[in-house]
């Protein structure tokens, strides 16, 4: 057998290789953005893990502080502790802030909680220097993507707070890195205003009554108790809206993944197209360019399925050799993207069944041609 799809690469060997880099470049930000969806999706299970907690209690009617805005009575969580199917419940707080560095400000999702309390969000495992808090005032404890030291001091709203301890990996459903404070010094930066704001609403007669509330309560279940059972005693005598952990995780797949997941899909559906199209295009040039020699092929006898058969092979190498570059840009670039991507192997598996289609849906163009050649055309030069 004339291995002639071989034999017509060697001609032109430096431009396949070339225009399989091209197109590899495409596939490898189509993986890329596979590895962003995959990253929400693990961003978005980070806190919710760290806390492991049965049972979210947030305001009425509300989807919770991930979703939209969340005020409860702190106090609340001892009213929770005495049900009899609540082993641990503790106040939590979260707020979006800016750490002031010397060079930028750093975006940041402050976590605040009770440091003498049962629940801690900070998760031991992440904790690479220093310790977690201890006291309830002027301690933070930072990630190390936000660039600060163990010991830096950050100046916040009217305190200065010193760096005790480093995380990695902690980060909001958003992708934002966590910090964490204690719950007294995240109801002053969330809750109190300013002396000015203070001496302005006294002279209107308001009286500001916030310091004492948080986002949301969050709470363990006994066992043997029924987590959904729980959940709905205090959604009938307590007046709020109760998410179970498997609950909160769909809130946040769902209503704030869901539209990026969209946009991100209907952009990968997008550069996969292109990469096809690029590719029948350049098989379409490839045959083109050797119009001559296939009028010949077939002046001498070939049979068309002899000269199909180099073409679709010609499209499946070049198809198979951009999947392979693709895959090492991707994972030459990947971690220079500031927010996480996650670069999985069934992802890569299904994109090179996908490049197999479409390579083989993209040599059609050259086939038509082929089988539309005039033998005589090679007479005459």
């Amino acid at each position: 057998m004339i291995h002639l799809a071989k034999e017509d690469i060697k001609h032109t060997l430096g431009k396949f290789l070339v225009t399989a880099m091209g197109v590899g470049m495409l596939l490898g930000i189509v993986l890329i953005m596979m590895g962003v969806y995959r990253g929400m999706m693990v961003d978005a299970e980070v806190l919710l893990d760290d806390l492991s907690v049965d049972l979210w209690v947030v305001q009425e009617d509300t989807l919770g502080p991930f979703a939209e805005s969340s005020r409860i009575h702190e106090d609340l969580k001892y009213t929770l502790k005495a049900l009899q199917g609540i082993d641990k419940s503790e106040a939590i707080t979260f707020q979006n802030i800016q750490l002031p560095r010397t060079d930028k400000k750093v975006r940041v999702v402050a976590v605040g909680f009770d440091v003498y309390g049962d629940i801690d969000p900070i998760n031991p495992a992440r904790l690479i220097e220093g310790r977690g808090l201890k006291t309830d005032h002027y301690e933070i404890v930072v990630t190390d993507k936000t660039g600060f030291k163990l010991h830096d001091k950050i100046k916040l709203g009217r305190n200065t707070y010193t760096v005790v301890g480093v995380t990695h990996g902690s980060v909001s459903s958003g992708g934002d890195s966590l910090v964490y404070i204690s719950l007294k010094d995240a109801q002053e930066l969330q809750f109190s205003y300013s002396n000015k704001r203070i001496q302005n609403d006294r002279a209107r007669g308001i009286i500001s009554k916030d310091s004492h509330m948080v986002n949301a309560i969050i709470a363990t279940v006994k066992a043997g108790y029924s987590i959904d059972e729980v959940a709905g005693e205090i959604r009938k005598w307590q007046h709020k809206s109760v998410y179970t952990g498997a609950q909160e995780k769909i809130v946040l797949t769902k209503n704030l993944i869901e539209k990026a997941s969209k946009q991100i899909g209907l952009f990968t559906a997008i550069l996969v197209i292109v990469s096809t199209i690029i590719i029948a295009l350049i098989i379409y040039t490839m045959t083109l360019e050797k119009m001559k020699e296939i009028s010949i092929m077939k002046l001498i006898g070939l049979p068309n399925g002899m000269i199909i058969r180099m073409i679709v092979e010609e499209t499946l190498l070049l198809g198979f050799l951009a999947f392979i570059f693709g895959n090492i840009f991707s994972h030459l670039i990947y971690s220079k993207f500031p927010k996480r991507v996650v670069l999985e192997i069934p992802d890569a598996w299904m994109l090179f069944g996908i490049v197999v289609l479409a390579s083989i849906f993209a040599s059609f163009i050259g086939v038509k041609k082929v089988i539309n050649a005039d033998p005589t055309a090679a007479i005459g030069g």
